[in-house]
């Protein structure tokens, strides 16, 4: 066991005003399962390319072991290529048959690596790369969300896999993988750095302790102040009260007083003007003492959702519906049946290539919206209610590009409110002026979301929503659609959020 050992780090990206890493410091052990949560945008990937030695930074990061770090990236060329041909270019001295052990682990067959890499699925290219990624000996692993776009199927066989694993960190924002594969957390808090012992739910309760305990001193403090400023302010009226009393006054009614009596009087305004300035440096001092008290609490700001009323009570049917590609032999599903209401909250769940996000263009070709025609065979019935108004989030992010403010025209959404929206959804200032391509994969998605957000519909079509976005936000957007109740179509490989949300779930690889 050896330690990696972090010491004053700091870095910002060239071009850039803000450092991602300023001064932050802390040691984690590399036989550890390592959890390493925190927000989009808060720089988990960057620090990941900072321990393999991609961008230059000041301070230290020591460490006496190597880093290996998935995913690996391959050109279009290697691509075309078999797992097989591309074990070397991958990991240096990788052997194939640790290889092979490795796929059994993740239940897996070994015919994969023999076939071009661009022909496997996204869970099967997940799985390939992490058993080559754990085929050699004393690296420290760097793993960097691997369930995102993969089924459940593929989902389980991952946690099972890494669960039995150590001396890695993982970046993902699935609790449930976060819970079943760590036994510690590295935490990028809003303003500092944490390392805890426990996976995630046990970091969670802490934290919700902690933070309920910050926000009750604070009130504590607020009315300590307000206490205190009051008390100033009487204290400052009386002295100045008793200094307008030093010059002039009236005999008959004020016969004790003298021309002497000045002299009492304004050293006596002195001593409470004296009192005044001690309360103020004392006030000053408890803020000061408090200063950062709520600093790192994730305040989670309640979002809203642009919800219309269609006429009809029913808003989506499929009946007895088949739809099968023109090149296939055999149809993705046959007989479909169910309806979506008002107030419904559907689910789409199976495994990748089952017919998910192909259903969903074909509710939204059926409701006229304009998508690249399918090259599609149907039968049966599928149709959706007259004039209805869908919000559509897709999960591929790939084409966003250019401005936020061009972005906010193309929708047609008021800009303001959609600045607001992502500060709501923990947007930095900063990002607003960047082009959305280089914002991170999870802000991109919020991107998404906000739009939908700002755009009344009756329906709601959203296609993995939440790959990419951080753990805050997830239960920040499930706590809006528990609020709002809004009519959903939704595909989500996130266990909790289905559970949470979906009123009904429709098995698509069971039609």
């Amino acid at each position: 066991m050896s330690q990696i050992s972090v010491k004053n780090l700091t870095f910002c990206y060239e071009g850039s005003f803000d450092n991602i890493f300023e001064n932050v410091s802390f040691s984690v052990d590399t036989n550890w399962k390592l959890g390493f949560i925190g927000r989009n945008g808060k720089g988990k990937t960057t620090f990941l390319k900072l321990l393999t030695g991609e961008y230059q930074y000041s301070g230290s990061i020591d460490s006496s072991v190597a880093f290996g770090y998935f995913p690996y990236v391959l050109s279009d060329e290697q691509m075309q290529l078999s797992a097989a041909e591309l074990l070397d270019e991958m990991k240096s001295g990788c052997e194939l048959w640790r290889v092979i052990c490795e796929l059994s682990l993740l239940r897996e067959e070994s015919d994969i690596l023999f076939r071009p890499f661009v022909s496997l699925s996204p869970g099967e290219r997940t799985k390939v790369m992490l058993a080559v990624l754990f085929s050699g000996e004393n690296d420290f692993l760097l793993i960097d969300e691997p369930t995102n776009h993969l089924d459940n199927n593929a989902r389980e066989a991952v946690r099972d896999y890494l669960s039995d694993k150590k001396g890695f960190i993982l970046v993902s924002h699935d609790r449930e993988l976060l819970d079943a594969c760590t036994d510690h957390v590295l935490v990028l808090n809003r303003k500092s750095v944490e390392v805890q012992n426990g996976n995630f739910s046990v970091w969670w309760e802490k934290k919700e302790k902690r933070d309920h305990f910050a926000a009750a001193e604070n009130e504590k403090h607020k009315k300590e102040i307000k206490k205190l400023k009051q008390a100033a302010k009487r204290v400052s009226d009386w002295a100045d009260k008793n200094e307008s009393t030093k010059i002039g006054f009236d005999p008959v009614k004020e016969h004790d007083r003298c021309i002497s009596t000045r002299s009492f009087i304004g050293a006596k305004t002195k001593k409470m003007q004296s009192h005044v300035k001690q309360m103020e440096k004392r006030i000053s001092r408890e803020i000061e003492e408090k200063e950062g008290l709520l600093n790192d609490i994730e305040r989670a700001p309640e979002l809203k959702i642009q919800q219309l009323q269609h006429h009809r009570s029913t808003l989506v049917e499929v009946r007895d519906y088949c739809v099968q590609y023109e090149t296939a032999d055999t149809p993705l599903f046959t007989g479909l049946t169910f309806t979506v209401k008002k107030g419904d909250r559907i689910a789409l769940h199976g495994g990748n290539g089952c017919g998910k996000s192909t259903l969903i263009k074909c509710l939204l070709d059926k409701a006229g919206y304009n998508i690249a025609p399918l090259p599609i065979k149907e039968t049966g019935l599928c149709e959706t209610a007259s004039g209805l108004i869908i919000s559509y989030v897709s999960q591929n992010t790939d084409g966003l590009n250019g401005s936020l403010q061009d972005f906010c025209m193309s929708k047609e959404v008021e800009q303001s409110l959609f600045f607001s929206v992502l500060r709501q959804l923990d947007f930095e200032r900063t990002q607003f002026t960047k082009d959305i391509r280089d914002l991170s994969a999870g802000q991109k998605k919020k991107v998404l979301i906000a739009a939908s957000l700002l755009s009344p519909s009756h329906l709601f079509i959203w296609d993995e929503p939440l790959n990419y976005i951080d753990v805050f936000s997830r239960m920040q957007i499930e706590k809006l659609i528990s609020t709002y109740q809004p009519t959903m179509i939704f595909v989500e490989h996130d266990t909790r959020f289905r559970e949470k949300i979906a009123t009904s779930v429709i098995e698509l690889d069971q039609i």
